[in-house]
């Protein structure tokens, strides 16, 4: 199963609608790195600064503590940043500032030493770049401006043609290609296994006939939003059944019993949609409903009765809803149990009708 997943995500390409999901999980994932990564940039970039101004007895100026303040200031709004659309572009900001810091300072050493420091530094940033839930269009414009700013040959008397600028330019162009590589492959394994990780929880929490959740899915997001919210008032459990559904399998086959299901399952959707549903299994059915009065429950269920026997499609059919009230001490599970009784009312009260659950009598409704 894991294998043949895995196949059809590599054949397939992720949706649009998916990319964008993952681009914004990744940052969300990696946001925690992204400040360490910005954070260390500016430890390092400050302690070259130090050991050039010192060392190299230039002073620590008044533009070192700007670009200091500047970066930090871009690691500051980086803490306030929660969209991977914005963190593509602050992170470009930063790369700038920081590779011009680094060039002024690295104009501070003898020049015979430039050209390797210069590489250094841009690969350095390509690096930390490669590694950053960043946008392609970002990620290439780094590598650009990277190279511009920190270009060894803008190093007088560094000349391309010598042997030791081939050796350079040999270097910096196996640097780039395998930076680029890397960031394009990284990406594409965490995309796929985003895309893989999506259809895993399609397969386990919708149904492969209807595509609508399954029992799994109901069960999980139903408790979870009485939790949430409780059901003090106005919360409604509807179970649902389709008559004689054997006869239609016994009769026409279980495809034609399959058709029935799906125009089921969208009639279903159609009529609920703003609320939780699924298929059981089976031939049955269930909704949550919520904020809603009695009399508009009653109402819902009896517009859906009418719509399934109103429907046009082969092999027409009706349904059979048990109703109840989702008490405050309910469970998902007990309320089940009642609107299961109230459809075993509704099935021997003649079918295609509603029937809401209480607890001296059921009363059944067409």
């Amino acid at each position: 199963m894991f294998k043949t997943i895995e196949e059809q995500v590599r054949r397939k390409n992720a949706p649009a609608q998916l990319r964008e999901a993952f681009r914004q999980h990744d940052f969300e994932r990696l946001r925690g790195f992204c400040i360490l990564i910005f954070c260390v940039s500016i430890a390092i970039w400050l302690i070259f600064d130090l050991l050039v101004s010192f060392l190299g007895e230039q002073g620590f100026s008044f533009i070192s503590v700007l670009f200091v303040a500047t970066m930090g200031m871009l690691t500051v709004i980086l803490l306030f940043v929660r969209k991977a659309e914005h963190f593509s572009l602050l992170n470009l900001v930063f790369i700038a500032v920081i590779a011009l810091g680094i060039r002024l300072v690295i104009d501070g050493i003898p020049t015979w030493l430039r050209p390797a420091w210069l590489v250094l530094g841009a690969s350095t940033i390509l690096y930390s770049a490669s590694v950053l839930p960043v946008r392609r269009w970002s990620f290439f414009s780094t590598l650009v401006i990277t190279w511009v700013i920190l270009n060894p040959y803008s190093v007088p008397g560094n000349n391309l043609f010598d042997l030791r600028g081939l050796m350079i330019f040999c270097y910096a162009s196996f640097l780039s290609g395998l930076t680029v590589y890397s960031y394009l492959k990284l990406r594409q394994v965490k995309l796929q296994n985003f895309y893989m990780s999506h259809l895993l929880l399609d397969q386990a929490y919708i149904d492969v006939l209807t595509e609508i959740p399954n029992r799994r899915s109901f069960m999980a997001k139903a408790e979870q939003h009485l939790q949430h919210i409780g059901a003090t008032q106005g919360h409604y459990l509807a179970m649902i059944d389709i008559d004689n559904f054997k006869r239609v399998n016994d009769r026409f086959g279980h495809d034609s019993g399959d058709v029935v299901l799906k125009r089921i399952a969208a009639t279903i959707k159609g009529s609920v949609a703003e609320f939780e549903y699924a298929r059981l299994g089976g031939e049955e059915f269930v909704i949550y409903l919520w904020g809603i009065d009695q009399a508009t429950a009653e109402a819902r269920m009896a517009q859906l009765c009418r719509q399934v026997r109103d429907s046009v499609g082969e092999h027409p059919v009706t349904v059979s809803i048990g109703l109840t009230l989702v008490a405050p001490d309910d469970s998902i599970s007990q309320a089940l149990g009642k609107a299961d009784e109230a459809l075993y009312s509704a099935k021997h009260g003649g079918k295609d009708r509603y029937v809401l659950w209480r607890a001296t009598q059921n009363q059944a409704k067409p």
